[in-house]
């Protein structure tokens, strides 16, 4: 098994005439975590090791132990993109998917949240126009540049359009979380990237009951 302990020291430029060696595809689920097996483009098997908290974007690159250099690649998944008839809208649109920190990729006079039929229906109704689609998903960092922990190797969770990286919380701690989520729907949606065979070990890093089917 290849180890990869660390990203390239400089940002990524072909200028540098660096060889990338073999592609390492995750959906952005798995690129939130800072310890995972996987396989590379070239069929083998790599053990990744980072600095906990570390959150790899597509065109990041790797260097594995052998010196070869890695590139990261965002593989494609469902999400829902969210188009809007006004400025307005689009940001009342983000302020209620921020108010149930939901992780957001914002583009120009867009939005892309993973595939989720209740908020789907939410965003429907407030006159948003919401079309399916297979695409890399890379949310917003948030504006503290921090994450939102998982209980299963403490990196970040990924990004949230709500004060992200400003709250490590357990939604135990006291605040009732009766903010319109709707978890009487049981969460039956797919996260982007979510694959139940990595040993996710839920719950979550908010510990909401509800239960993941």
């Amino acid at each position: 098994m290849i180890a990869i302990t660390s990203k390239f020291p400089l940002k990524p430029n072909a200028a540098y005439g660096v060889k990338v060696a073999a592609q390492l595809v995750l959906p952005f689920e798995r690129r939130q975590k800072s310890r995972l097996r996987a396989v590379l483009s070239t069929g083998e098997e790599a053990g990744v090791v980072l600095t906990r908290g570390t959150i790899l974007r597509g065109g990041d690159w790797l260097v594995a132990s052998d010196g070869r250099v890695i590139e990261v690649v965002a593989a494609p998944e469902a999400v829902l993109h969210v188009e809007c008839a006004t400025p307005l809208e689009l940001t009342r649109a983000a302020y209620h998917l921020g108010n149930r920190h939901v992780p957001v990729q914002v583009g120009d006079g867009w939005l892309r949240l993973c595939a989720d039929h209740v908020l789907e229906d939410m965003l429907k109704g407030l006159g948003a126009r919401v079309s399916p689609l297979e695409a890399p998903f890379e949310p917003e960092a948030g504006a503290y540049g921090g994450g939102h922990h998982h209980h299963e190797d403490e990196p970040s969770r990924g990004a949230r359009i709500h004060e992200y990286g400003a709250h490590d919380h357990d939604h135990s701690e006291g605040h009732d979380h009766a903010h319109g989520h709707g978890h009487g729907h049981g969460h039956d949606h797919a996260h982007c990237g979510h694959d139940h065979s990595h040993d996710h070990g839920h719950p979550r890093d908010h510990a909401h009951p509800h239960e993941h089917s």
